[in-house]
């Protein structure tokens, strides 16, 4: 199926799908999402993804660096939507949430299989006590996929870099990843930056079925799909290649995907991102932010389904 943002009925079908709060509802029951995310080199992005879905759920838990969740708390004055954890409580935390969104801003090195011990004997003191970030990233996203698989999780950029894709085989619950093309090289271990269109959605259907898991690649045209079905959501505009609009994305998605069908989830996510894209255009151009977007997208959700 191929959904353009310049159409509005055929998303109609997706947005019917999300679930908003019902008036009977209270704190806690419209979804709870733990961010996972930041290093000593990004501090932006795990808190442009947590504002994201702090603008859908009830609560957002957010766990960084400790030099990172130092800044968050600074800037509670201006954020007052979610919670700051230390990592050591991750584990508590993960019993408790809805979703999972791991990877925004976490760091990255080669890989070296060799440095790691059995997830089932490792503790999550062991993982803590890893120095190199990028180990611990990818040690980090192994425990967790490893000891919570009934959980929702969503994965992006440091976690999809440093994964190996078949600790997503024996989750309960489909992932949703969001690489982009470079990402899925790497995490697949294939080039498919030469293939058609048609070729690259024969390769995304295939792996999502292969590796249980829900597939959103990011591009002008954004390819999702859960390895029965397939979507492909074009619009949007250059001005979502700056940085922190793939951090809103995985915002996105999580958030939605805490209430509602993930695969509907990630549909809508991508939709919503182009059409924000479209919208901030007509208002500044290509000169808007990530910011922007967590501004705005909150105002074109609600236009679309008040007029669908």
């Amino acid at each position: 199926m191929n959904i353009s943002t310049k159409d509005t009925t055929v998303i109609k079908t997706y947005l019917n799908r999300i679930s908003t709060p019902s008036a009977s509802s209270h704190k806690g029951q419209n979804g709870k999402v733990l961010v996972i995310g930041g290093s000593s080199l990004f501090h932006g992005a795990v808190l442009w993804s947590a504002e994201s879905a702090s603008q859908i759920v009830d609560m957002v838990h957010v766990a960084s660096t400790e030099e990172n969740n130092e800044i968050i708390q600074k800037i509670k004055t201006i954020w007052q939507t979610g919670m700051v954890i230390k990592q050591a409580h991750i584990p508590q935390y993960a019993k408790e949430d809805d979703v999972i969104l791991i990877g925004n801003g976490m760091m990255r090195n080669e890989k070296d299989i060799s440095l790691q011990s059995s997830v089932d004997s490792k503790t999550w003191e062991d993982v803590l006590s890893i120095a190199d970030e990028g180990e611990f990233t990818r040690e980090l996203v192994h425990y967790l996929l490893y000891h919570f698989p009934d959980k929702q999780f969503v994965l992006d950029a440091g976690a999809l870099q440093m994964m190996d894709v078949q600790w997503l085989i024996p989750l309960h619950k489909r992932a949703i990843i969001t690489p982009h093309q470079k990402e899925f090289e790497t995490l697949f271990n294939m080039e498919i930056s030469e293939l058609s269109m048609e070729e690259k959605e024969e390769v995304i259907l295939k792996k999502a079925e292969e590796y249980n898991c829900i597939i959103l690649l990011k591009a002008v045209e954004d390819i999702i799909s859960d390895g029965n079905k397939l979507v492909k959501v074009s619009g949007g505009n250059a001005g979502l290649t700056k940085g922190g609009t793939g951090d809103v994305l995985a915002g996105l998605t999580s958030g939605m995907s805490a209430t509602s069908d993930p695969f509907s989830a990630a549909v809508v996510a991508s939709y919503l991102l182009k059409k924000t894209a479209e919208e901030l255009f007509g208002i500044k151009g290509f000169w808007y932010t990530a910011k922007d977007v967590i501004s705005l997208f909150p105002t074109v959700y609600h236009t679309l389904t008040t007029r669908v």
